[in-house]
């Protein structure tokens, strides 16, 4: 993941815990390079996300603070954040992955179905193992049309995804549909998450959209029991 999504990520995920609120004043940029030890080009390139986001503000002569949100769309932010995947959620720790597949094949029916797809129509299928401070906590498998995320490397697979769809190629994530289930692993989940027989998993099945509506991913992340946590927005 690039220094200015960590960045961006960090502070983002400040203001949907409420540590930054409305209207309070960021750090000067000198003293967010510091902090993030990074140089003012890269602090300016987080800040300048974040503003294309709405979450942000800068006020000549000021400084730059936290935007006041509505109600509505602090739960919007609620829930874009935790589709936005572990690198995004745990941006204070490191987040690792272990590309066990990284291939390019013809879309099978079901991931047709899922992407809207035609029938020639190609995908990566990625399985992987993402570990948070060296601790693995999920395992996604994910197929993504290559004619719509062009250029994706392994090399992409074992960092943030998701930061080289929004970072490299410009698109924006806005939501997804999941189906959460829990089942009782098998012996590749007990392996390489480290579980013991009959121990359950989460199960989350998901496709992601970008702005424009186009879905750009079919995934099932089978997640450890003890470190899994579901949060939801109810408005009535």
């Amino acid at each position: 993941m690039t220094k200015y999504m960590q960045i961006a990520n960090d502070i983002r995920n400040n203001i949907v815990k409420g540590i930054l609120k409305p209207n309070d004043q960021l750090p000067f940029e000198k003293d967010l390079c510091e902090k993030y030890d990074a140089s003012k080009m890269t602090v300016k390139k987080a800040l300048d996300i974040l503003v294309t986001q709405g979450l942000i503000v800068k006020r000549r002569g000021s400084g730059t603070f936290v935007k006041s949100i509505s109600n509505a769309d602090m739960n919007k932010l609620v829930i874009s954040n935790q589709f936005r995947g572990l690198t995004a959620l745990y941006s204070n720790q490191k987040v690792s992955s272990e590309v066990l597949t990284f291939e390019v094949v013809p879309s099978s029916e079901i991931v047709r179905n899922k992407l809207q797809l035609e029938n020639e129509d190609f995908v990566y299928n990625i399985l992987r193992v993402r570990y948070v401070d060296g601790a693995p906590t999920v395992m996604e498998h994910m197929y993504m049309p290559i004619a719509l995320i062009p250029g994706l490397k392994r090399k992409n697979a074992t960092e943030s995804i998701y930061s080289y769809i929004e970072g490299d190629l410009g698109y924006k994530i806005q939501s997804s549909h999941r189906a959460i289930s829990v089942r009782k692993s098998n012996e590749l989940e007990q392996s390489k998450l480290k579980l013991e027989v009959n121990d359950p998993v989460a199960v989350v099945e998901q496709v992601a959209y970008l702005e424009n509506g186009v879905a750009f991913e079919y995934s099932i992340s089978v997640h450890r029991y003890d470190n899994f946590l579901f949060e939801t927005v109810i408005v009535i």
